[in-house]
């Protein structure tokens, strides 16, 4: 599915969702150094556009005619480590919004810190969203159920088009998983450490971790082990000679991006764009429960006789007709699987096909019509749910 990422960062969405299957057609990233780094890892183009300027915006992103919109607008103003609950930038959640009831991709999948489900921004945008026909599951995830050996709470927003609210929730929760994910889970035997220092907030918090455990939330910032540190009561271990600070790199690997994924800029640069960036994994987790809630709902059941008494009934078919409808639709599925795709794109892959061209033309003419009343009576049964 063509998929558009707003506010993507150094990439983290973009190739979780990629590596779901999701075909990335174009990203938007206004601060340079992450831009620059998103252009190394991916041949699309990224526009540095601010998007809160949302009719240019508009402009180019219908270019892409994307199926989906991604992206994770800046948290900062309602994370735990910014001193204002709800300012500034949190503005650009409202942005995304507007730019989504603009396009009106069939899907759309917004990130953020934990916090923002509860803010005035986020109920802001969700008016929009519902006032522009999505159905919405809200899930606020825990990376580390999730394949990510790390703790670190995410919420995310789904919208799906002319769908009830919840429409990917089953698909999520039934991915969770009952462990939570260590860096032992994750890295095997190849760490050369067990223990590590994360500079706390402050020194009511523990600060050494052990490769037994989920890593905390990987921040921004990365300090190494101050020369005054007190130590903690609930330290994974004293304080010795060998527990050091986590590298840059390993950083990254426990946000889950890969060993040769390349990065730029300074190390303050580095580290912001680790600290902010969506776990790859978790971006997976999210793309692979949507994709499966999307091809579900255009699987084709003839177990049931709904679609052969809408044939009958709404477009007045005999019995016979109706029957013969039916198997050029699942001949049509033979040779290209429905699964998701909007009737546009899928009958333009469907006539890629070989198999496809080697029919006749007139039986080319019949699959192609049969194909088209099966959406139509998809389209029908999805708004009469949401309705």
């Amino acid at each position: 599915m063509r998929t558009v990422d707003l506010f993507a960062g150094c990439g983290g969405l973009s190739l979780g969702f990629q590596d779901a299957g999701f075909d990335i057609v174009a990203a938007f990233e206004f601060w340079d150094v992450a831009a620059d780094c998103y252009t190394k890892n991916f041949s699309h183009p990224v526009f540095r556009l601010d998007l809160s300027d949302t009719e240019e915006a508009v402009k180019i992103i219908k270019r892409f005619n994307p199926e989906i919109i991604i992206g994770g607008p800046p948290c900062q103003d309602f994370s735990h480590a910014g001193k204002r609950v709800e300012a500034g930038r949190a503005i650009l959640t409202e942005s995304y919004a507007e730019i989504v009831k603009k396009i009106k991709p069939p899907y759309f999948v917004m990130e953020n810190v934990d916090r923002a489900s509860n803010s005035a921004a986020f109920a802001n945008a969700r008016t929009v969203f519902k006032k522009a026909g999505y159905g919405i599951t809200q899930i606020t995830l825990d990376a580390s159920f999730c394949g990510v050996p790390q703790k670190r709470k995410r919420f995310f927003c789904i919208g799906a088009l002319n769908k009830p609210d919840d429409f990917v929730r089953k698909y999520l929760e039934n991915q969770i998983s009952d462990k939570e994910t260590t860096l032992r889970d994750y890295f095997g035997e190849t760490l050369d450490f067990e223990f590590y220092y994360r500079h706390p907030r402050n020194y009511s918090r523990r600060a050494i971790f052990s490769i037994d455990e989920p890593a905390p939330t990987m921040r921004g910032v990365n300090r190494p082990v101050p020369k005054g540190y007190p130590g903690h009561p609930n330290d994974a271990c004293p304080l010795n000679d060998s527990i050091r600070a986590l590298t840059t790199l390993e950083r990254a690997l426990i946000q889950t991006f890969p060993a040769d994924f390349k990065w730029c800029g300074n190390k303050t640069d580095m580290e912001q764009m680790i600290g902010n960036a969506v776990p790859v994994k978790l971006a997976e987790f999210v793309g692979t429960a949507l994709k499966s809630a999307i091809e579900d709902s255009y699987k084709i059941d003839f177990a049931n006789d709904d679609f052969t008494a809408w044939l009958v009934t709404e477009q007045g078919y005999s019995d016979r007709t109706a029957r013969d409808t039916i198997s050029r639709v699942k001949r049509a599925d033979k040779i290209c699987h429905i699964s998701g795709q909007p009737s546009g794109l899928y009958l333009y892959e469907l006539q890629q096909s070989p198999d496809f061209n080697n029919l006749s033309t007139s039986v080319r003419s019949q699959i192609k019509r049969a194909t088209a009343l099966y959406y139509n009576y998809l389209q029908g049964k999805q708004v009469g749910s949401n309705g």
